[in-house]
């Protein structure tokens, strides 16, 4: 049974893959893999310390010299998808309807799901099609987690007072942490940087899986049509556009698409938001659950895209040689 040869004609298929496979799984039996021991540690629990691990890893790899690209491309990802993020929600509030919506959409949804990225599907997709540096910017990604930006956002439109205690600088530091220690091993010692290395891609299955595991399919069918077409956007426009900023800028484009997503903290925004000004509460339930269907869309489309993009780039190059 050629199961690797599978999953490598699938666009993405070491990622999302397990991670399909996982959703259907906690979607139509969540219990099955939760019975305690190694089984749910590994196949439930394990993202956030695999993920660690692969950042560490992929700290290794970073020089002292070449870590201004990481830091460069993170502050970059995250500026440029919470502007669009922001922009796209201050229309929706300039053309909302009677009820406070645009196009079926409660605008704080537009900002919650397209300024908050899914970092573990980030991770699993630079790790197959970028370079260590690709990888290494995830920590700055990781500032966009929560309802701190949507609220800067909200707060920049003049809809509500800036409110304290939204982000922790000390969350941000235990996210830098693992990759800072990666690239001092890799530094004082190359070999040692040379042995994690080659381990790391056989990560991104078991990681996948467990980030599958917290995907539920139900989340869209109680988003309905509305939060479907959330994650379509999020993928298009945050994904598509950073695939061509990436391009302009001489990076690799596809590690720009691969901002595309709405992270799975983003459904607690609303309540967030709320809890700092109640006059967000009448569309709250609304904009969770459209929320997490673009969690749940974005997951399934933007691996896909990214596959898409991939094999269109790599024809473009063999028309180039064949020029």
């Amino acid at each position: 049974m050629r199961i690797k040869a599978t999953l490598d004609r699938v666009p993405g298929g070491m990622m999302v893959v397990p991670l399909l496979l996982a959703a259907t799984i906690n979607t139509f039996f969540p219990g099955i893999l939760r019975i305690g021991g190694f089984t749910e540690a590994l196949f439930v629990n394990s993202a956030s310390a695999l993920i660690a691990l692969f950042l560490l890893i992929a700290g290794t790899q970073i020089t002292f010299k070449t870590a201004g690209s990481s830091v460069g491309k993170g502050v970059t990802l995250l500026v440029f998808k919470w502007v669009l993020g922001s922009l796209v929600g201050l229309l929706a509030f300039w053309l909302a309807d009677d009820n406070g919506l645009f196009l079926g959409l409660a605008p704080l949804a537009i900002i919650a799901a397209m300024t908050n990225s899914n970092g573990g599907l980030y991770i699993a997709l630079a790790g197959q099609y970028g370079k260590e540096d690709d990888k290494a910017a995830y920590p700055f990604l990781a500032l966009s987690d929560g309802p701190f930006l949507t609220m800067v956002a909200l707060s920049i439109f003049g809809t509500m007072g800036f409110a304290n205690g939204m982000f922790s600088p000390m969350s941000f530091v235990a996210v830098l942490l693992p990759l800072i220690i990666g690239i001092v091993i890799g530094n004082l010692d190359p070999e040692m940087g040379d042995f994690l290395n080659k381990g790391s891609d056989k990560l991104v299955p078991f990681f996948a899986f467990s980030l599958g595991m917290g995907i539920d399919f139900s989340a869209i069918i109680k988003g309905g049509i509305s939060g479907i077409f959330l994650g379509v956007i999020t993928v298009a426009l945050t994904g598509g556009i950073g695939y061509l900023l990436f391009k302009w800028i001489g990076w690799n484009p596809i590690v720009g698409a691969s901002e595309g997503s709405t992270a799975g903290n983003a459904v607690g925004t609303p309540i967030a938001i709320v809890a700092a000004n109640a006059s967000f509460e009448p569309i709250a339930e609304l904009a969770t659950v459209q929320i997490a269907a673009s969690v749940v869309t974005t997951a399934i489309l933007l691996p896909l895209f990214i596959g898409f993009l991939a094999k269109r780039l790599d024809k473009k190059a063999v028309m180039a040689k064949a020029s």
